[in-house]
């Protein structure tokens, strides 16, 4: 660990190398104190960050201590002050409850069941007459537009407006097709 650089928290260098004791003062205790650090948080990198905020407040205090005897714990008490600190700025984004938030999706159908409706659908297209079997696959299998629709199969948007409006009602009626209402 070494002592933090100057910057805003410092006046400058001049006032950093009148404290050469302050860094022998870090090179001797940060392992133990790093440990210290590490015993209140659980991730390794926010213990080397709070250990760094603070000797950053003991440097900046050095001068009014007094005893340098007491340094481990002005150093513990500031570790202690800026991880309380730090647990009472946290957002809480979690609450505890009796029921869980998430709404309850619908279940994945079975991929048999899905087969079978997938198997009955064709089923059903296939019982419909060639123009409107070809207008429901090219509309809704194709994904194309009405008027594409059209284009491909050289008639009216119109007639394939009124075959397409047939052909659902034929497999609406289709018994096979009944479990899906």
């Amino acid at each position: 660990m070494t002592p933090p650089p100057p910057g805003p928290v410092c006046a400058g260098a001049s006032q950093y190398a009148s404290y050469p004791t302050f860094s022998s003062y870090v090179r001797a205790r940060g392992p133990v104190l790093l440990r210290t650090a590490r015993s209140l948080t659980a991730n390794p990198c926010d213990a080397e960050d709070l250990l760094q905020t603070a000797l950053t407040k003991t440097f900046v205090a050095w001068e009014r201590i007094e005893d340098h005897r007491a340094l481990d714990g002005y150093v513990r008490r500031a570790l202690l002050n800026t991880r309380t600190s730090q647990w009472r700025k946290r957002k809480v984004d979690e609450f505890a409850c009796e029921e869980l938030p998430e709404p309850t999706g619908l279940p994945e159908p079975d991929p048999a069941e899905r087969q079978a409706l997938h198997d009955a659908m064709w089923r059903a297209v296939l019982k419909l007459p060639e123009r409107q079997r070809q207008m429901v696959v090219l509309r809704y299998y194709e994904d194309l537009s009405e008027a594409q629709t059209a284009e491909v199969l050289g008639v009216s948007v119109g007639t394939v407006k009124s075959a397409v409006s047939r052909a659902l009602g034929k497999l609406r009626e289709d018994p096979e097709l009944a479990p899906v209402r």
